[in-house]
């Protein structure tokens, strides 16, 4: 089967996140399929992106046809990133004739954040005689209505929400990370008889030899030096409200517990700044590391943590990669998320508590902490059963090319 996928953000091992439409294309061209990867040059998400200087030029990796589309660059959420998007569709819309006719895709998957993108695959699909799908990352237009507080009668919600609907009115199939998305479907009035789950996975194996980064070489330091280290390993956004797990160190009166921030983002120097006003001194903010360094870096936590803003947005489910990856590493988990959806308390695989709420973070490290070293490593384990048994991406590429074929 040929398959096209349309993911405007999408990456690889050697590019960086997201990855998602990499790991899935990479299994799938495993399995005898010929996979082509649609995307833009630029994306904030890569830590490292294509250096083209034609539209559509080409590029293999690992066997994935990927098709780079010039975009221009930009910085943070305003006009740059506006035009980027708006270059990108134009020139799918463009150019959808050549690209059903040179890569006949029998099945065309719209998977970018937004659902602009609907409309160029549904020419390709159109023109191919192909079947049609649309993969849900994040509801839009509800994420920005929710999260950043736009009116539904915004020019650009409505744009958003007529393109959501049309991708639910003529795609065969949707497919949803989230696991309750069919509830947001029925809302808008369609039926449900065409939804498929499948969420975020981890890859299992790929053990690389990483130089050892200065964030290791600290949280080294930091281990013989008799720490119980809880930490966070990601993007620093004001949807991770880190500043809970600030206020959290701050009522932490036991002084060999430290807190620990590992990676970037835009509110990143606002948590310094925060953590510096208020004389927090039993937290750390280090560096990112390379993706293959990420499991050593997990290896010397003692709990891991990740937390979301209390949204309505959440009872349609959450499915976040570094949920997975913590869950893989072994390593007991506070899941300070609201959500309908709750694989920690599932898998018993660490402790789940309110949103946004410092004392019960505090609570739950104080209870793992006191824990025998054979709990806390029991609690490890089930994370680690529980994703191996759902949560590998062979085992959800075949769930997924399921939903493709006829």
């Amino acid at each position: 089967m040929n398959i096209l996928l349309i993911n405007h953000y999408a990456g690889s091992d050697y590019h960086g996140m997201e990855f998602r439409p990499y790991y899935m294309a990479r299994e799938w061209v495993n399995m005898g399929h010929n996979v082509t990867i649609l995307a833009a040059d630029f994306s904030h998400l890569r830590k490292k992106n294509p250096n083209i200087k034609e539209d559509f030029e080409e590029e293999i990796i690992d066997g994935i046809t990927y098709v780079w589309v010039k975009t221009p660059e930009y910085h943070g959420n305003g006009v740059g990133r506006i035009k980027n998007i708006s270059t990108f569709m134009y020139k799918l819309r463009m150019s959808y004739k050549k690209v059903a006719d040179k890569y006949k895709p029998n099945a065309v998957i719209a998977s970018s954040t937004y659902p602009l993108d609907i409309y160029p695959a549904h020419r390709i699909a159109k023109r191919s005689k192909a079947k049609l799908f649309f993969e849900i990352h994040d509801l839009w237009p509800l994420t920005p209505m929710e999260i950043g507080g736009y009116s539904k009668s915004n020019p650009a919600i409505v744009l958003i929400q007529r393109a959501e609907d049309f991708a639910f009115k003529n795609c065969d199939k949707i497919i949803s990370i989230l696991p309750n998305a069919d509830k947001h479907m029925e809302d808008r009035g369609f039926k449900t008889d065409n939804y498929v789950h499948v969420p975020n996975g981890i890859i299992v194996g790929e053990k690389k030899n990483t130089p050892i980064e200065e964030t290791i070489e600290r949280l080294q330091e930091l281990k013989e030096q008799g720490y119980f280290l809880v930490g966070y390993t990601g993007n620093h956004s004001p949807a991770n409200v880190l500043d809970t797990m600030l206020d959290a160190a701050k009522k932490t009166t036991d002084k060999n517990i430290k807190y620990i921030l590992v990676g970037n983002g835009n509110v990143k120097d606002e948590l310094i700044k925060y953590a510096k006003t208020n004389n927090i001194t039993n937290v750390e903010f280090l560096e990112p590391v390379l993706k293959d360094n990420m499991d050593n870096v997990l290896q010397l936590l003692d709990i891991c943590y990740i937390g979301l803003k209390k949204q309505n947005l959440f009872n349609y489910g959450v499915s976040p990669n570094k949920l997975f990856d913590y869950m893989m590493a072994a390593r007991p988990v506070i899941y300070a998320v609201e959500a309908s959806n709750d694989p920690v308390k599932d898998s018993n695989c660490g402790i789940t508590v309110p949103a946004e709420n410092p004392d019960a973070v505090v609570n739950a490290v104080m209870k793992i902490r006191n824990l025998s070293e054979e709990e806390k490593s029991k609690m490890g384990q089930n994370g680690n059963d529980y994703v191996l048994a759902n949560h590998t991406y062979h085992g959800l590429a075949e769930k997924f090319l399921n939903a493709l074929l006829p």
